[in-house]
């Protein structure tokens, strides 16, 4: 699970991101996809950028982020969101530490990480839990992590 949540006195939004699921037996796994969450989508950029302070500056494949194997894991994907007004945020979700895991000789998926980019020119690692407060300018950058791989390659 990736769990990003911002806001202020007038603002609030919590989404999730998807990540990679894993494979098996028969299958590769999926890109991009929730694999531990229903019923639940995100919000599109053009809404999300017209309704809160924010500018969603990239959402895309985290390309060779699965793990290897006879079936890959599914890859995880980039999320880059740049805010245009001061806000907290903060940041729930797992697989940063522990990756992953493949099965029957597969390779594990990716390590999931974040981090904050600042206006500046800084950067600011994010732990698997944390908050954050952002100023404008600056963007948070979420890598999900990638699904583990089945079967030797």
């Amino acid at each position: 699970m990736n769990n990003l949540t911002f806001g202020d006195d007038s603002y609030q939004y919590y989404e999730t991101i998807a990540g990679g699921a894993g494979a098996g037996l028969d299958h590769h796994g999926a890109d991009a996809i929730q694999t531990h969450m229903t019923n639940s989508r995100l919000t599109d950029p053009e809404v999300l950028e017209t309704r809160y302070p924010v500018l969603v500056e990239a959402f895309s494949i985290r390309h060779g982020s699965g793990g290897a194997g006879r079936h890959h894991g599914g890859d995880g994907v980039v999320r880059k969101i740049r805010f245009r007004e001061p806000m907290t945020a903060t940041l729930l979700s797992n697989r940063r530490r522990v990756p992953p895991f493949g099965l029957e000789g597969g390779a594990p998926g990716a390590l999931g990480k974040a981090r904050v980019e600042r206006a500046d020119g800084r950067v600011q690692a994010m732990g698997a839990t944390d908050l954050v407060e952002v100023e404008a300018g600056d963007a948070i950058v979420i890598e999900t992590p990638g699904g583990g791989g089945w079967g030797q390659a």
